[in-house]
Parts: structure tokens; sequence; C-alpha cells
């Protein structure tokens, strides 16, 4: 249940006193040191104030029932003390009106709560693993997303080329979708300039970041660095800091050199490599995944966004090795290019031959609802639903997870636009079938 619905029922000000906010047991120790403090005083001056006290309640006393005067006595205390002690906590916060402080405390209540969750990591690229992130940080703090470098089209590629940075479009769409004022931070860092020399095509995110590379030194404290500032959720992380490149074999023999060039081909691919083919995973990655209570790969493009990730040889088996629970959310329709008439299985299957380890996956999540008018736009553009052949997935020992994905954008003539993955369903069904297994563990 959200704070803001909690708060329809209490007073704004005692929401202070709920649960989880780690606030009451300050406030019984400051009452338990008050009486102490309060009773050393009354030694140092014999006691007087006590008798004086005592006599006075004695007296009143024979006017009403003591249990009446106890509680009126209790209750009394109680509002003046909880009153001094909120205008304190305001005071030090510098909190000025009712708006900012029913702020704080929802901040504070949520970022409680939120630390206490699971820690997931979360393995892929492009638009789908940002779209996910947006979901997952309602659920914990405890997020590590690691990121495919081997972009090299767009604003990402230029940079690239010309200033060799690792490609920095990925990461800044995971920073600005875990930022905690995520509508300003996307817009500020998804914005592109246009019709501006030298400037025309590249986004204020690739920019910011490729600034912060070049006064921090590397990538990594980057965007450790404009984390902080941006005060996002969890941390972004790119999979190597090697400047690794995406080469295909088609099944003609061919090879096709750089992601942006691959799904362009319009030949099918055989296998997907790298180079250099050794590339060094960033160390805080390892350390995540062996950390990890969850692992999602995807959604996202199965050749261009999640596999990269796995071609890194020590990714793959820190994965494959890791004791968390592990789900592949499929992509809802195929990808032109990349995974022309794909089954679900036949997903699965490729990246745990990329991967080279078959202990990479637990359970599989597919989209169940599919409405027809949301396909006739995709079938033009040669992409269908992916089929989900159950048989097949069941014969590879992996747990199907069958919900309705999809968040229907439409626009204001009421056609819908696009097929996406809805953040909140992808993350409220993730959490719930991590926690369901975890019980079954149990």
């Amino acid at each position: 249940m959200k704070i803001s619905k909690l708060f329809l029922k209490i007073p704004k000000d005692a929401g202070w006193l709920l649960p989880g906010l780690e606030i009451k047991r300050w406030f019984i120790l400051i009452i338990i040191g008050t009486v102490i403090a309060t009773v050393g005083l009354c030694i140092i001056s014999n006691l007087r104030p006590v008798y004086s006290l005592i006599n006075m309640i004695m007296k009143i006393t024979q006017m009403l029932p003591p249990e009446i005067i106890g509680w009126l006595f209790i209750v009394i205390g109680a509002i003046f003390f909880f009153i001094g002690w909120l205008k304190t906590n305001y005071s030090i916060l510098d909190v000025n009106n009712a708006r900012n402080r029913h702020a704080v405390l929802e901040d504070l209540y949520r970022r409680r709560k939120l630390n206490r969750g699971p820690k997931i990591v979360a393995i892929g690229g492009g638009t789908g693993l940002s779209t996910m992130l947006k979901g997952i940080k309602k659920i914990t703090n405890n997020i590590t997303a690691i990121v495919t470098v081997g972009d090299d089209g767009g604003s990402s590629g230029k940079l690239r080329e010309e200033l060799g940075v690792l490609p920095p479009g990925d990461i800044r769409s995971c920073i600005a979708a875990l930022a905690d004022d995520e509508d300003l931070v996307a817009k500020l860092f998804q914005y592109r300039f246009k019709d501006c020399a030298g400037l025309s095509g590249h986004s204020f995110g690739n920019l910011f970041l490729t600034a912060m590379c070049a006064i921090t030194g590397d990538m990594v404290r980057a965007v450790k660095e404009s984390s902080n500032v941006l005060s996002i959720r969890g941390r972004v992380l790119p999979s190597t800091l090697d400047d690794m490149r995406l080469v295909a074999e088609m099944e003609d023999g061919s090879i096709i050199k750089g992601e942006s060039n691959i799904p362009e081909s319009g030949k099918k691919i055989k296998r997907l490599f790298t180079e250099p083919s050794n590339c060094k995973p960033l160390e805080d990655a390892i350390w995540a995944i062996h950390d990890a209570d969850l692992i999602i790969l995807g959604p996202g493009s199965l050749y261009t966004s999640v596999i990269p990730n796995l071609l890194i040889k020590d990714i793959a088996k820190a994965v494959n090795d890791s004791k968390a629970k592990k789900i592949y959310v499929c992509n809802i329709m195929t990808q032109p290019g990349e995974t022309d008439n794909f089954t679900v299985s036949d997903h699965l299957k490729t990246l745990i031959n990329h991967a080279k380890y078959d202990k990479i996956i637990d359970a599989v999540l597919v989209n169940t609802d599919l409405p027809s008018e949301l396909i006739a736009p995709y079938k033009d553009a040669g992409s269908e639903p992916v089929v989900v052949d159950t048989k097949e997935i069941n014969k590879m020992g992996i747990q199907i997870v069958q919900k309705n994905l999809i968040e229907d954008k439409r626009f204001e003539d009421g056609h819908s636009s696009f097929v996406r993955h809805s953040p909140s369903r992808l993350a409220r069904i993730i959490y719930y079938w991590y926690r369901k297994n975890e019980k079954d563990k149990h």
C-alpha cells in the first residue's frame, strides 16, 4: 500500500509513526532519556519536586478517578512531546510548509522500504532495459544495471569514433530511467540538438557523460558521479571498459561488423562474437552478479542488446554460477534482421549457445495478450508476435511465466501506436515470481 493512500486514513503528521521509518525507536529513546534526566534532577533537588507533584496528584484524584487522571497526564504529555519533537525535526530538515513535509516523509518511507528490497541485477541494453528499470526501481533500491557497450551508431557512434569514449547511449537511458525525477531527467538526457553546427543529432545526456568521462578519467567514474548528481536509485555499470565491437557471422558465411550494420544486412545470423574476443568484464559487475538475489536478462534486442553482455566470458560464467533466481524477459515481437520467425525457445537456445552455459535461465517471461489491432502495423514491417512453443521450452527444463505485459500507448485519435512492455507490469510480475520461488525453496 502506498504511503499516500495511508495518509487518507490518518493525519499526515502522524505518518511519522508509520512502521518501517526507523523513527519510533529513537522517539522512545528520547522519552527514556528525558525521564532518566528528570529523575536525576529530582535527586539533586532532594526529591522535593516529586513530593510536590505527588501531593498535587493526590488532591486531584480525590475529585476524579485515578485511571482518568493517569491517562490524561499520559496523553497531554505525549502530545506536547510529539509536537516538540516534530518541530525540531522540521527545523533540522529546514522544511517550511506542509507540502514539503509530506514529500520528505514519503521519500523517507520509500527509501527505508526500498533499501530492504532484493538485490537485483538487470543485464541488457537499449530501450528494453531502461523500460524495465522504470518499474524495478519501485520495488528496490538495490539495483545494478549491467549495460552493453557495443553500440556504434547515431550519437554514441560519433562520440566513440571522434573521442574514443565508450558509447554512452544505453548507459544514458538507464541513468534517466533510475532517476528520482524520472520525467524531467529523461527529457533533459534524451534532448537532441537540432540544426546546431557540430551538435546536431547529439543528445544532451551523451554529451554530459562524455564530458564527465573527460573530467573523471574513465566511464565508470563518470557514470558514478553522474548518478550521484541525479540521485538515481541503484547503479549503472558498463559490462566492460574495453573497446568492444560486435561481429556477426551470417548463414551464408559472410562477416558483418558493427552493431548498427548487423540488423541491416538482411541475412540470418549464425553466430555473434566480439573484437577483441577476450574482453575483460568490469569487476564490480562480477561482484554484483555473485551477490544478487535475482538476475534479469532482457528485454531488448536479442543479438545487439542482451547477448553482447554474455559474450564476455566471465560475465556468462558468473551468471551461470550465481545462486540467484534467473529470468529472461522475452521480446513480444520478432525483430526484422535479427530474430525473424523466432519462437520463444529459439530465443532461449540462442542465448544459451552464445553464453556457452546452460544454467543462465530458470524461467522465461512471455506476453499472452496482444490485441489484433496492435499487430497490423508490425506485419507491414516484417515483424510477428513471438510464438510460445511450450513443448520445446519444457524440454529445456525452463519454467514458463505467461502474463499480459504490454503497455498500449495511443495517439490522440485513439489508434494504437506501438507495442511496448509495461514497466509496472513487468516489475510486479517478476517480483511476484521471485517471491513465490523463494517461498517454495524454503
